[in-house]
């Protein structure tokens, strides 16, 4: 007998009212999965089998919880794309205020990671626009976390700072407290030079562990071994390090496990431990797959550059420069598009709010046309003094997004602290020049230098008297080009001219006269009393011909040779040697 159509309706009702109401034995086992979702992976996966098993008994924000914790475990296993497509769906159509704030928090999150800071940072102002909306202190503290990670990620330290100490302020649990102590020990580290103290940070690291956070505490740990091998107790940071390895490995986290490993290889190495710094770079190259272009692993690869050379292994060792450059420049290239993403957002965000101002001004204008009929002599004078106005404001925003534009091109193509055309730029401004130079049958010279024991300068006077001496020789240099001549900074103290029409005299000749200027630098103004040089290597497109990348290459090797031969000179490209 076929079911009549009142039956059938009658039990749909049915079926749809039953999980209305929430389920105490799902909300407990929500509860749990809260609480081990990032200190112990392999309850949360079980955790989340029997929430499916059950989701037919949940209540529809019960769903909707379940449907964050799936997004979320696919983001702490690495799979950020679908995180991103799952917590976006219910950003946009969840009913329920606390666990939409939470998905925007992750999508923030996932952005950050992925490179996405445009969309991250985008998604992080719909989410604050509604963080005054949440119901409980700990969402809003998830959200202000999430905005700190992403401007730490950015390079806007002074930011990420200030989200930290807002949820510390804000009576915070002891999982928020950890949380936003390491991100705050980030911000602080960034910001440099850290001195906060030893003691705190060890604290932080008791607490995090504490609540059963292990990658937090990990993280704060990096810093504290940074800090101690900054103060020149590198052995101390080795053992702090190695003596935690086996709990970094066992969060199964990609990014903490390869900075960990990237660390350790840097602070190996310095130690004079050449085996096992190369073990640890490449175990860091390794668990970089999905986290490409990151500083750790430009670290690794110069760890591994650095240890072929001591070990006399040429080939090898221009391999990993080579990969050194390809990874070095394209996380140049990120921290450039991460900063070009933050102007472009918080631009975008001016702009809306210059439009409703349009729009509210359009508004002023109609209510004035109404007028018109009854006061009409007064309301022309109102109205055309407020149509000047209005188009006062379209020129004035004209203009500044004008100048917003340039500034933005000229921060795209110069160094930040120097003022001279950055890797990027110089790169592809060489690439055109010399395929000029090709045509034509020019010669063309490339100078590379590299500050000899800058890191020294660094540890012993600190980071604001490094930077003085980036930008006096920077000023040096630039008052001995010529006017064809392109000069730029490659990155840290490495710095390159590129000399059109010069042969190898010529070079030498520039680098022999700048090398000179450089050691003559009086650093007086600093304070203190040192000597500043550099290395010089010298390669022509007579022996390594018109493309830029072996023209650089060639450079590199003679004046890491300079180096070898005592710093503090000049060497030529020698074909064969």
């Amino acid at each position: 007998m076929r079911p009549r159509p009142a039956a059938l309706l009658a039990a749909a009702l049915c079926m749809a009212a039953l999980p209305a109401a929430a389920s105490p034995a799902v909300e407990a086992m929500l509860r749990q999965a809260e609480q081990v979702r990032s200190s112990d992976p392999a309850q949360f996966q079980s955790l989340l089998g029997q929430l499916d098993e059950s989701s037919g008994a949940a209540s529809p924000r019960q769903r909707e919880q379940l449907q964050y914790l799936k997004a979320y475990d696919l983001a702490y296993t690495g799979r950020f794309d679908l995180a991103i497509d799952a917590a976006s769906g219910l950003f946009a159509s969840g009913t329920d205020i606390d666990t939409r704030l939470r998905a925007g928090a992750l999508m923030v999150n996932a952005y950050a990671v992925t490179r996405d800071f445009a969309g991250g940072l985008r998604t992080l102002d719909q989410t604050l626009q509604l963080v005054g909306r949440a119901s409980a202190r700990d969402v809003r503290h998830h959200v202000w976390s999430a905005a700190g990670v992403i401007h730490n990620q950015v390079g806007q330290f002074a930011e990420g700072k200030r989200f930290a100490e807002r949820m510390l302020a804000d009576d915070p649990s002891p999982r928020t407290r950890c949380f936003a102590g390491a991100m705050r020990l980030e911000s602080l580290y960034n910001l440099g030079p850290l001195t906060e103290d030893e003691a705190a940070v060890r604290a932080l690291v008791d607490d995090c562990i504490g609540t059963g956070e292990p990658v937090a505490a990990n993280f704060a740990r990096g810093f504290l071994a940074r800090r101690m091998a900054d103060s020149g107790r590198t052995a101390d940071a080795i053992r702090l390090l190695d003596g935690h390895l086996a709990e970094v490995e066992a969060t199964r986290y990609p990014r903490l496990i390869g900075e960990m490993h990237s660390l350790l290889a840097e602070l190996n190495l310095a130690h004079g431990d050449r085996a096992r710094a190369e073990a640890h770079a490449a175990n860091a190259i390794a668990r970089s797959s999905g986290i490409e272009f990151s500083l750790p692993l430009v670290a690794a690869h110069r760890v591994m550059y650095e240890a072929a050379m001591q070990r006399g292994d040429l080939p090898a060792a221009l391999e990993h420069l080579r990969r050194h450059g390809e990874v070095d420049k394209a996380y140049l290239d990120t921290v450039k598009a991460r900063e070009m993403a933050y102007q472009m957002v918080r631009q975008e965000t001016q702009q809306k709010t210059q439009e409703i101002e349009l729009l509210n001004n359009q508004n002023r204008v109609l209510q004035l046309e109404q007028k018109v009929a009854k006061q009409a002599a007064r309301n022309v004078q109102l109205l055309v003094a407020l149509l000047v106005v209005l188009l006062a404001s379209i020129g004035y925003w004209a203009f500044k997004t004008k100048r917003t534009q340039v500034s933005f091109r000229k921060l795209a193509e110069t160094d930040a602290l120097t003022g001279v055309s950055n890797r990027h730029h110089f790169s592809r401004r060489a690439g055109e020049v010399l395929e000029y130079c090709r045509r034509t049958g020019e010669d063309v010279s490339l100078v590379m230098f590299d500050l000899d024991k800058f890191k020294g300068i660094n540890d012993d006077y600190g980071h604001a008297v490094g930077d003085w001496v980036l930008e006096k020789v920077s000023e040096v240099c630039r008052g001995i080009c010529r006017k064809h001549d392109l000069f730029g900074r490659l990155g840290g103290e490495e710095f390159a001219f590129l000399l059109v029409g010069a042969d190898v005299a010529a070079a030498t000749e520039l680098a022999q006269l700048c090398r000179a200027r450089i050691r003559a630098i009086d650093t007086a103004a600093t304070g203190h009393d040192f000597r500043i040089s550099a290395s010089f290597g010298v390669a022509t497109s007579a022996t390594a011909g018109h493309d830029f990348h072996p023209l650089l290459a060639r450079a590199d090797e003679a004046m890491y040779r300079a180096k070898r031969d005592g710093r503090d000179r000049v060497a030529e490209y020698v074909t064969g040697g």
